[in-house]
């Protein structure tokens, strides 16, 4: 393996992928959900930037390009299994999860299957932008266990009474906690949203993807 800057940062993000999952076991929250949220941006942004270095240094390569794919599924998978273990938003997070996890195994099964006439089979725009809301929802929902531990903390020891007084303005909010409810609700909204605009893309792309390959999966006479 040649050491160039585009196969550092995909081994880089290889690293983070199951980083993002220790985190949670060594930092106590909110501070492991801002770890989270660190790590996957950080990935995120260096998945664009090794494949416009690999591009404009001509230096792609061929364990690159094998494990760049690996490196995306992986940190989407853990990502998404560690949100479903410890959000408060697990419930609504199960089902849409279960159609990207479903989906990922599905078409890797296919491409093993087809060897290398995968290679063969055009990434479409449509699967980009699977991949951006993807990525888009779960920096969200990292960010909102974040923010609503945030609020957890600041509004520990104080009766329902007024914590509403602060939230509707009757009492000072020294503590940042109408930002933190704010914040909260937002991310919420957002990464929810976004999780199933990234599911259903995601069922688009996995279905246009199986009937692309469906010339290729025919028996022999």
């Amino acid at each position: 393996m040649r050491w160039t800057i585009p196969n550092i940062l995909t081994v880089f993000r290889l690293i983070a992928a199951p980083a993002v999952a220790c985190v949670f076991i060594v930092l106590a929250r909110p501070y492991a959900d801002w770890a989270a949220l660190f790590l996957f941006i950080l990935a995120a942004v260096t998945d664009w930037i090794d494949g416009y270095l690999a591009r404009k240094l001509n230096q792609q390569s061929k364990i690159g390009t094998m494990l760049d794919p690996i490196a995306d599924k992986a940190m989407v998978v853990i990502a998404l299994m560690v949100l479903v273990g410890t959000s408060a938003l697990s419930a609504g997070i199960i089902f849409p999860a279960a159609l990207i996890l479903f989906r990922e195994v599905f078409v890797s099964g296919l491409r093993e299957y087809l060897g290398d006439v995968a290679g063969t089979l055009k990434v479409t725009k449509l699967a980009k932008w699977k991949t951006t809301a993807q990525m888009a929802a779960i920096a969200c929902l990292f960010a909102q266990g974040a923010f609503e531990h945030k609020l957890g903390m600041s509004v520990f020891g104080m009766d329902d009474q007024m914590v509403s007084d602060i939230l509707v303005g009757v009492e000072d909010d020294v503590l940042g906690i109408r930002n933190a409810n704010t914040l909260a609700n937002l991310t919420t909204i957002l990464g929810l949203g976004l999780l199933w605009i990234a599911a259903v893309l995601t069922m688009i792309t996995g279905w246009d993807y199986f009937r692309k390959a469906l010339p290729h999966l025919g028996e022999e006479a």
